[in-house]
């Protein structure tokens, strides 16, 4: 039995003629770069209970709102959820979910061309470029497998980043990340370098 139970472990198993079949290493998750998008109501809600359940699930997972202020976060005061998922927010007490033209005079803006923001001494700017300076950081690095951008389109249309270093940055994603682009703004860049856009319509 037991010379027949050795013979049994070692004989190559598998296809006819008694050769193994060759490995297949299995290739990895290609990443997605997608856009949710709606001019007339926010889509953030719908993106963000499918960031929670992925790092509930385990992967890691980065969420930046650059237009949320009002808290007064940055990146020492961002939030942990379920021990994998950050939840950033610019640090600055003024809300900045607002359009240009009603911004309270504090942080009030004056253009001068399509990107050109001149704004008040007590600005919001280098609150949301220092929330994108560490996105750009986490994601060119590969350290989440997932990062969403909340209303980055718009942190770019008025001027609060530069159009140009933010595509760049997303061209050069690592292959396995999944990053989510969320708001009601979506530069035509952005929308070309898009696997997947899921935007809102009314009815005619």
């Amino acid at each position: 039995m037991t010379a027949s139970l050795a013979s049994h472990r070692h004989s190559p198993r598998g296809e006819a003629g008694g050769r193994r079949p060759p490995l297949r290493l299995v290739p990895r998750p290609e990443g997605l770069l997608q856009i949710h998008t709606a001019p007339f109501r926010g889509s953030f809600a719908a993106v963000f209970s499918q960031a929670l359940r992925t790092a509930g699930l385990g992967s890691r997972v980065l969420i930046s709102q650059f237009l949320k202020g009002g808290v007064d976060q940055g990146v020492e005061g961002s939030l942990w959820l379920c021990g994998r998922l950050q939840w950033l927010r610019p640090a600055t007490p003024h809300c900045l979910e607002v359009e240009a033209a009603s911004l309270a005079p504090s942080v009030a803006v004056s253009v001068a061309g399509p990107n050109a923001i001149n704004f008040a001494a007590d600005d919001p700017l280098e609150a949301v470029q220092a929330v994108w300076a560490y996105s750009r950081d986490q994601l060119l690095s590969g350290a989440v497998d997932l990062l969403v951008l909340d209303e980055l389109g718009l942190a770019v249309e008025l001027g609060y980043l530069p159009a140009n270093e933010v595509t760049d940055t997303l061209e050069r994603r690592p292959a396995h990340l999944d990053v989510i682009l969320t708001g009601p703004s979506m530069p035509a860049a952005l929308m070309a370098m898009a696997d997947q856009v899921t935007q809102l319509r009314r009815a005619p």
